[in-house]
């Protein structure tokens, strides 16, 4: 099974199983590295039906191991879109009454161009042939497939953590195009901290023998044990202590007894080595680490002398900042900085903090507060907007 999905993978790369949008050297994108990538393209899916006003396009962005498959079956992993839980026919966002974006970054593997996407000039995968990609380049290709569509301003853009990034980027770069803004667990630059974590696993991919300094797929290999143990350490980063605890506590795993050896005695080794298996099936490594660099480099406010709240000078955007009490990757610090920013540049803002113990991953799951939220906020926003219900 391994071996099939990797096999999807690398096919993905280049000719997804989703739409796919192709830009030839008269309309490159112009990259913060100081360079253009030409050609590339931009796999993407969508769902509901545009209406004639063109006004009720909500654009979702993704996190860093997301894709644009939010809601409808992965075709690598058969498993259902990432956020299907809000989004569909009837659901919180409504696809009969919403025209729903998703693409895959750039930077990505699933269809968008990235490392594992071939590159023109030499017909070999790109490798670290390809740029250092920023949450700016992500949006500015977002930007180039919105206006494929002929969509002048998106009804709302929303997304967490690496995808709550790109959401403030688009409200800060592009704000007369943004009518609502939903950033969920996330910040305007990521802490010392958070690229720790990232420099670990990035270390981690690069020290596995087969990663061959980024040209595996030319010796027919994968570090899969380098990125396993990447996924497995940021994972643990995903969670808190709290749901550890009761999830797994010291529980051992399938035995009554210690083994006094290093197999997986406890259940939190077991799912650990689980999550690390699984996500190598459906994920390039040199992806993982252009897209944990590509967080690292955010930093809202550095591109505004430092003050954060002229990011957003003169925004009518409508936002609404969403955090959750255990999430300390990006805790609730984080999102109040943010909303006093806006605060201090006279946007219109509100705030929820959610009280869970699910941690930095509560926003992919079932939560009655985040769906309660989300569910207000573009129901005001739809009133506002002239959106029939």
């Amino acid at each position: 099974m391994t071996a099939l999905r990797a096999a999807k993978t690398n096919n993905e790369a280049d000719n997804p199983s989703s739409p796919v949008l192709r830009f030839g050297p008269d309309k490159p994108l112009k990259l913060d590295a100081g360079t253009l990538l030409s050609p590339f393209q931009i796999a993407y899916q969508t769902y509901g039906t545009l209406n004639d006003a063109r006004s009720n396009a909500i654009l979702v962005c993704h996190a860093l191991t997301g894709d644009q498959h939010v809601a409808n079956t992965n075709p690598v992993t058969g498993k259902p879109g990432w956020w299907e839980v809000l989004i569909g026919p009837g659901r919180i966002i409504d696809t009969n009454r919403f025209f729903v974006i998703c693409s895959n970054v750039i930077g990505g593997c699933l269809g968008s161009t990235g490392p594992a996407s071939t590159n023109p000039a030499t017909g070999k995968p790109y490798g670290l042939d390809l740029p250092i990609i920023t949450i700016r380049d992500m949006v500015r290709a977002q930007l180039m497939l919105v206006d494929h569509f002929g969509i002048e301003k998106l009804f709302c853009v929303l997304g967490g953590s690496m995808g709550g990034m790109q959401v403030l980027e688009w409200a800060s770069c592009y704000s007369e195009r943004v009518f609502s803004a939903l950033p969920i667990a996330t910040g305007a630059r990521h802490s010392s901290q958070n690229i720790a974590f990232h420099e670990v696993g990035r270390q981690a991919v690069m020290a596995d023998p087969d990663w061959h300094g980024g040209k595996y797929f030319e010796h027919g290999k994968r570090p899969e044990k380098g990125l396993a143990v990447a996924r497995m350490a940021a994972h643990i980063t995903y969670l808190s202590e709290a749901a550890l605890h009761r999830k797994f506590g010291r529980n051992l795993q399938d035995r009554e007894a210690l083994t006094f050896g290093f197999d997986a005695d406890f259940q939190i080794e077991s799912y650990l080595r689980h999550q690390g298996m699984t996500f190598v099936d459906r994920f390039d490594a040199n992806s993982y680490l252009y897209m944990t660099r590509s967080m690292d480099y955010f930093d809202l406010a550095a591109d505004h002398g430092g003050r954060l709240a002229d990011a957003f000078a003169g925004t009518k955007t409508r936002f609404c900042l969403v955090s959750f009490t255990s999430d300390w990757l990006f805790p609730t610090e984080e999102s109040r900085s943010i909303v006093h920013a806006l605060n201090a540049a006279g946007a219109s803002v509100s705030f929820v903090e959610i009280d869970t113990d699910r941690g930095h991953d509560a926003f992919l799951l079932d939560e009655p507060e985040l769906f309660a939220a989300i569910n207000g906020f573009i129901g005001s926003a739809a009133r506002a907007r002239g959106l029939r219900a």
